[in-house]
């Protein structure tokens, strides 16, 4: 599904017009953002938990030529299914 396809879909559930569900999306978004750069993790209850982690710095080997390269280390954001979520897709 795509950002157009989820917003003609919010729209037509919530019985607004695209517009306003493409404020609503585009909030959301800045908000979950917003909430992982300060708090490093936002929980939505029946969904699932979205968290910032640590990647180690490791070394890699370059596709290309084989060369041996180091990766840095980086922050990652991870995320883990609610229950409902989980039992939605089974």
């Amino acid at each position: 599904m795509t950002k157009a396809e989820l917003i003609a879909q919010v729209a037509g559930e919530a019985q607004v017009r695209k517009v306003d569900a493409e404020k609503a999306i585009n909030s959301l978004i800045r908000i979950v953002s917003a909430a992982l750069k300060s708090q490093g993790r936002l929980a939505l209850a029946g969904f699932g938990t979205f968290m910032v982690t640590e990647r180690k710095a490791r070394e890699g080997r370059n596709p290309q030529t084989g060369s041996p390269i180091k990766i840095p280390a980086t922050k990652v954001v991870k995320f883990k299914p609610g229950k409902q979520l989980k039992d939605s897709v089974k």
